[in-house]
């Protein structure tokens, strides 16, 4: 039951984070969200790029064997924190000097650090199961951001207000956090030097491959808008924005559920039968509610775009939204599933050359685009970028397919028919929206119910059974 609040938790955050965006895509002029995205990605990036490392570390190792070890693994975990926050403002400090505004500056900065800061504090709770405190943060975090990125747009609708409301609410929820978990992780113990060893020779490559992916967007939207102009990228940019947020939660949801399941199975009993169907299950459910997610983004799209983006931001959205979705799809799976079994062997080398080959193929898809095609669009830039994306996915399965599994067919190919529905009505019926909506929505609908029930039937209630 506290997993599926768990799960609920991050539903709730995705449905959030959607309304969020909406609402600051239409009281922002299309300039000033431009700005404010490439901000996001800037930090988020700048939070991966400093913390990821000890985040990755304390998925891997963290609570340990016994409640001595559990405290060791966390005291390092927390010296390391301390010591990157400092690199991580000093670094934006520096950024000064290539001409950032220092007020942006250290706002970056800042929101990197508390970003870092509630990701390992939530993860910490995730792999200690505790996953009702854990949900209740979880949900109190996209409730408390959402409310300082508002109100700091309601103080000033400008780019830097926007920015420093965010800012505002992470320092908020910090406090939260803190009053509600003073008591529940207070176990003491001496710093171990060598955890800290153990921890970045894993952390730092898998860190490594979580940066480049980073990276990704982050120089996607700077080709995006080096090629389209600042105002002219804003509809592309609000796309990637809003139709890659709910796969990367969905999945990393379902990540965040089932993978510390598989890492005690790998580390307790290795290769064995059952690690086999607990893989297949886990590769099976990541799969299918990736399709769902997709055939739900497309049946909504044209009535998202029409009646819910601001005048200003529709054509390039509209144009970008169907290939921004097949570059969602591909990324959450590559990012997220498949490089599983290294994870799980160690093999870190493979770990990074995936995600690097991801990022490369990407951009490397949208430039190949822009010089082939002589009328740039944002939709012709994507659809190089999604081509770029559907070969690294298909790179990323060779890796995947190096620890064997018994994936659960019947659902995923249920949810891939529910995104095949919606693709073909909106291209079938151009000439009524509605009847294009209807079709998708209760063909694409009435296939992933069909994926739903057969997740149901063939992983729940045999474990029921069982």
């Amino acid at each position: 039951m506290a997993k599926i609040v768990a799960l609920a938790a991050y539903f709730y955050q995705a449905a959030v984070a959607f309304g969020l965006l909406l609402t600051v895509a239409h009281v922002l002029s299309p300039a000033d969200y431009s700005r404010y995205s490439l901000f996001i990605s800037i930090s988020q990036f700048t939070a991966i790029f400093c913390f990821e490392w000890i985040r990755f570390a304390c998925s891997r190792f963290y609570p340990g064997r016994t409640q001595h070890s559990e405290a060791s693994e966390r005291r390092a975990l927390t010296i390391e924190f301390a010591v990157s926050a400092v690199f991580c403002v000093l670094a934006a400090a520096a950024s000064i000097i290539f001409g950032v505004p220092p007020a942006i500056a250290l706002l970056g900065g800042l929101v990197a650090v508390f970003q870092g800061a509630s990701d390992l504090h939530l993860t910490i709770l995730r792999f200690k199961q505790q996953f009702r405190i854990f949900s209740r943060l979880q949900g109190s975090r996209a409730t408390i951001l959402a409310a300082g990125t508002l109100g700091g747009t309601a103080l000033s609708q400008t780019f830097a207000f926007t920015a420093g409301g965010l800012l505002a609410g992470y320092l908020v929820y910090s406090l939260v956090a803190f009053l509600a978990t003073r008591n529940r992780l207070t176990e003491a113990a001496a710093f171990e030097p060598k955890l800290v060893r153990k921890h970045f020779v894993y952390g730092s490559v898998a860190a490594g491959a979580a940066v480049v992916a980073m990276l990704a967007p982050l120089t996607l939207k700077s080709i995006l808008t080096g090629m389209l102009g600042t105002e002219g990228a804003a509809g592309v940019l609000l796309a990637l924005d809003l139709l890659q947020r709910p796969f990367v939660l969905i999945v990393s949801a379902l990540q965040a559920i089932q993978y510390p399941d598989i890492v005690a199975l790998y580390d307790r009993e290795g290769e064995t039968s059952l690690l086999r169907r607990s893989l297949g299950e886990y590769y099976s459910l990541l799969t299918g509610f990736a399709f769902m997610t997709a055939s739900g983004i497309f049946a909504l799209l044209q009535p998202i775009g029409h009646f819910i983006i601001a005048s200003g931001l529709q054509q390039g959205f509209l144009a970008a939204a169907p290939f921004v979705t097949g570059v969602a799809v591909c990324r959450a799976l590559t990012q997220n599933m498949l490089p599983t079994p290294s994870h799980l062997r160690h093999h870190l080398r493979s770990i990074f050359l995936l995600s690097l080959a991801d990022c490369l193929l990407l951009n490397g898809g949208v430039l190949a685009a822009g010089h082939l095609v002589s009328s740039q669009s944002g939709g012709i830039l994507m659809a190089g970028g999604m081509v770029g994306a559907v070969i690294g996915m298909l790179i990323g399965i060779k890796v995947l397919i190096a620890l064997p599994f018994d994936l659960i067919w019947q659902p995923v190919a249920l949810s891939a028919v529910g995104i095949v529905i919606p693709v073909l009505a909106t291209a079938g019926f151009n000439y009524n929206l509605w009847i294009s909506v209807a079709v998708g929505v209760v063909g694409g609908g009435f296939f992933c119910l069909l994926g739903l029930y057969s997740f149901f039937v063939k992983m729940f209630r045999h474990r029921a059974s069982s």
